[in-house]
């Protein structure tokens, strides 16, 4: 029978995610694989939890990854801390906002939402005029970075609006952690999860979250259990902290060796310097495409440098544009989603594929397509 990972291209990722792979990351996929309970591999689970704080910027002992991928990541923190009838306030400005409010709705929770048109940051003043209406919401939920329209959302600015309430305040932060400075604990974030396979340029398969001692605290005085079995942090919290260890599922050890080695590689490379290769990296993708007549969808103020909304130039079909660069110059993009479907490319510049050489390949090769 024919193998067909070995026709598997190399593809240039410049999508949504998943990014290109660190080349030190495949190797470390490839180590040898030892039992969740091994005391080495106890100690790469201690030090990946030490790592993720630091990227993270948070003291949160309950800092870890999620067997899953970002969606897994959403899931733990709202079926931990929701259960039927609790209010809850979503700030949706794209898909993941979105689904974080359908997530919310599923486990019986009366669901508010801040709403702003797609491509436009959420507006802080709506959220301190919900917020102030009277409903004392158990949890209000923001996305940092808007993977389907490029935007950055002013999650700093809202957790100082929450910190003024009882509410838990969660952010997704799947687009941005390794891309942009994330600091929970400035913010006052209470839940947060990323996922890997975004700026972190690790496989898709695991969810980075973390649970402040408030989230902890209300998991723990929950009236019914987490409905949810796989993913109870209560549960969860016995396998990954304290001296002994008590199985709960036998976690994909490969992938966490991938985590482990893609964070000591942005150690090593240092975060602030990482921030500003994905900054730089944007800076010149927008220039060369000024050069040949093509826009960013976002404003200046609001875009991410991670994901970048491309208009599709009027007369243009989106569809033919991205098929020519994956089957031309084995490049793939991603396409505009919802109410953008059709009217724009999502360009990724994330972890590593964040290069100026991959930059300038993208750019040749789109001036040839158009």
């Amino acid at each position: 029978m024919e193998n067909l990972l070995s026709k598997v291209p190399d593809v240039l990722l410049m999508g949504p995610g998943p990014s290109c792979v660190y080349p030190e990351v495949y190797k470390a996929l490839s180590a040898p694989t030892l039992g969740h309970l091994d005391g080495e591999f106890i100690r790469i689970m201690d030090e990946t939890k030490g790592l993720l704080r630091d990227i993270m910027n948070t003291e949160n002992a309950m800092t870890f990854p999620v067997s899953g991928t970002g969606s897994a990541g959403m899931e733990t923190c709202f079926v931990n801390i929701i259960e039927p009838g609790d209010p809850v306030l979503v700030l949706v400005n794209g898909v993941f906002g979105t689904r974080m409010s359908d997530v919310a709705s599923r486990l019986g929770a009366k669901v508010t939402t801040v709403e702003a048109e797609w491509g436009t940051p959420i507006r802080v003043e709506e959220v301190r005029k919900a917020i102030s209406a009277g409903t004392s919401y158990k949890l209000v939920a923001a996305v940092h970075a808007e993977t389907s329209t490029g935007v950055l959302n002013p999650v700093d600015e809202i957790g100082k609006i929450v910190a003024g309430t009882d509410a838990l305040y969660l952010v997704d932060g799947v687009t941005s952690l390794g891309g942009l400075p994330v600091k929970l604990d400035e913010w006052g974030a209470d839940l947060f999860y990323s996922g890997t396979q975004k700026c972190l340029s690790v496989p898709p398969g695991l969810a980075p979250c973390s649970f402040s001692d408030r989230a902890l605290k209300a998991l723990k005085q929950r009236s019914s259990k987490v409905p949810n079995w796989y993913l109870d942090v209560s549960m969860l919290a016995n396998y990954w902290e304290g001296a002994k260890r008590a199985y709960h599922h036998t976690a994909p050890i490969n992938m966490i060796y991938a985590l482990y080695q893609s964070l000591l590689t942005l150690a090593e490379e240092g975060h602030e310097n990482s921030f500003a290769r994905h900054k730089q990296c944007h800076e010149q993708l927008v220039r060369g495409l000024e050069k040949i007549g093509v826009e960013l969808m976002v404003d200046e103020p609001a875009r991410l440098p991670m994901l970048n909304a491309v208009k599709v130039p009027d007369g243009v079909d989106e569809e033919s544009v991205r098929t020519r660069l994956r089957s031309e110059h084995n490049i793939e993009v991603g396409a505009g989603l919802g109410p953008l479907a059709g009217k724009i490319w999502r360009v990724g510049l994330m972890g590593h594929t964040a290069r100026p050489e991959n930059v300038d390949r993208f750019l040749d090769a789109l001036a040839k397509v158009l």
